[in-house]
């Protein structure tokens, strides 16, 4: 499996011309899989090699703005890229809870219509990821709220067992999220790759077995 992580941002706060805020892209077996997205992803997409529109799952650590607000307008524009579709697999979209409303409102109130799907998968906190006085329950943000064309998704809980969210797995890896401790409550990922059995060529392991049997033979002999 080959992997290929480029750093589009490591600012913080707020983008600067050199330096951008929050993103990171992982290139995995032709598809891109984007950690944050700051201000100003998108233009530093454009400066790199990479096709924006090969982005099939992004993740988001914590709802700061510096690691959130580039993240409407780079659906717009990868919309503005695409056809009408309704065969196409959505855009799958992680993290913590809130984001679903984030996303919806913030499309909605500028009358944006994405022309591709997408799902938001929310993770619940724990009130321990942050100093009590930050901590703010959003599960009830949209409770007796109709929002129909609000994004699906799935709310995931801790693992008690462990100590983990676990948000997908396929035949080559494992990916989980893992609580972190900041100011507003935050995650990290790990991309877990699973075990491989090794191809064996059994013709040639014998081929080769006969050979070295005789080499050791001359070896006694000498």
């Amino acid at each position: 499996m080959s992997l290929e992580l480029t750093f589009l941002g490591t600012g913080s706060a707020f983008p600067c011309p050199a330096r951008g805020a929050a993103a990171l892209l992982l290139r995995r077996d032709g598809h891109c899989w984007l950690f944050d997205c700051g201000e100003g992803t998108q233009t530093q997409l454009m400066r790199s090699h990479l096709q924006a529109a090969r982005i099939t799952k992004i993740f988001i650590t914590h709802l700061h703005g510096d690691h959130i607000f580039g993240l409407p307008g780079l659906l717009c524009t990868l919309s503005l890229q695409s056809s009408p579709d309704a065969s196409k697999a959505p855009v799958d979209i992680y993290g913590p809870l809130g984001l679903r409303s984030f996303l919806w409102r913030s499309l909605e109130l500028s009358h944006s219509q994405l022309l591709f799907p997408y799902a938001v998968h929310e993770l619940v906190p724990t009130r321990d990821q942050c100093p009590p006085e930050e901590f703010r329950d959003f599960s009830g943000l949209d409770r007796g709220e109709a929002l129909p064309q609000a994004p699906p998704g799935r709310v995931l809980h801790l693992d008690p067992g462990e100590d983990s969210y676990l948000l997908l797995e396929d035949e080559q890896l494992v990916v989980r999220a893992f609580r972190l401790f900041h100011r507003v409550p935050s995650f990290g990922f790990v991309l877990q790759e699973k075990p491989r059995p090794g191809k064996l060529n059994v013709q040639k392991l014998k081929d080769l077995g006969s050979y070295f049997d005789l080499f050791f033979l001359f070896l006694l002999l000498l």
